[in-house]
């Protein structure tokens, strides 16, 4: 592994930017994400209960149906039966005594016919009422599902607009001339590619000693840090090869390669301070032996 010293140092103020604009399309995409969560669960809540509401309401209207249609067939039998003997009463007598009965017959008639319509009308009344919270249940349930159907339409919009960031984002050339993946500048940055998922990351800081610190699976020594410049010197070691990294500059992507992966390592230093560097180590997903 070599480095080169005099390479010039990738501009990033542009990446900066767009990478800042890339957190933020992450964090708007994790908001309306978990909104849409929360309202599905709603949802679902709102559909079992009304569901619960609904088999309730059915079972009072089939409970309150079967005893008024029992009153009612009940009343509907005695006036048969009474309205029967008076027509037989009737066939047998003569004169004023008929006249009566049949008086009677015609009473008992109209009594059965009004109790009929009663009953018929009692049941339209209850057939009506489960109607109704039938359609209020569906009109509830339209609501929601409305609302849900909204938010699932602005996730895609926030997804498009991230997949859009993502790709106008520039990838600049490491310190070996390989290009790097995209570079964070700060920890909402970093954060976001996090987020993104294409590498894994390891935060770090390191103050000048004259013992190694192990970041991942390398360890890094700090030899020079110059806060006016913002230029460090740091030595790493990986597979047990040691390598320097001299007078660097922050958000430059020092990049080397190790036995594990085929794509270089890449170590991006954020902030230079007395004696004191901060940054982080990318490392590859996929791990594989380079041939």
């Amino acid at each position: 592994m070599t480095d080169n010293p005099y390479a010039a140092p990738p501009s990033n103020s542009g990446g900066g930017i767009k990478i800042a604009i890339l957190f933020g399309a992450v964090l708007a995409l994790l908001a309306a994400t978990l909104y849409l969560y929360f309202q599905v669960n709603t949802l679902q809540t709102e559909l079992a209960q009304t569901r619960e509401n609904l088999l309730s309401e059915v079972a009072k209207v089939r409970e309150t149906s079967s005893v008024t249609a029992q009153t009612h067939a009940k009343r509907v039998d005695t006036l048969k039966d009474e309205l029967a003997a008076a027509q037989r009463q009737a066939a047998a007598a003569t004169g004023q005594a008929r006249a009566d009965v049949e008086k009677k017959a015609e009473q008992l008639a109209a009594q059965l016919r009004a109790e009929q319509q009663k009953q018929a009308a009692a049941i339209t009344a209850e057939v009506s009422s489960v109607k109704e919270a039938a359609t209020a249940a569906n009109t509830k349930i339209g609501e929601v599902s409305g609302e849900v159907s909204s938010v699932k339409t602005e996730v895609a919009a926030t997804k498009t607009e991230l997949e859009k960031t993502v790709a106008d984002l520039k990838r600049v050339n490491g310190d070996l001339g390989v290009q790097s993946g995209l570079i964070a500048t700060n920890g909402k940055e970093l954060l976001a590619l996090k987020q993104l998922g294409e590498r894994n990351y390891f935060e770090f800081k390191l103050a000048k000693s004259k013992q190694p610190q192990r970041v991942g699976d390398i360890t890094l020594l700090l030899k020079k840090a110059d806060e006016k410049r913002n230029r460090f010197t740091v030595e790493l070691v990986a597979d047990d090869k040691r390598v320097e990294k001299k007078d660097k500059s922050v958000n430059e992507p020092l990049q080397f390669y190790t036995s594990k992966a085929r794509q270089p390592y890449e170590l991006v230093i954020n902030e230079v301070k007395k004696d004191q560097i901060a940054g982080y180590l990318a490392t590859p997903k996929v791990q594989q032996v380079r041939n």
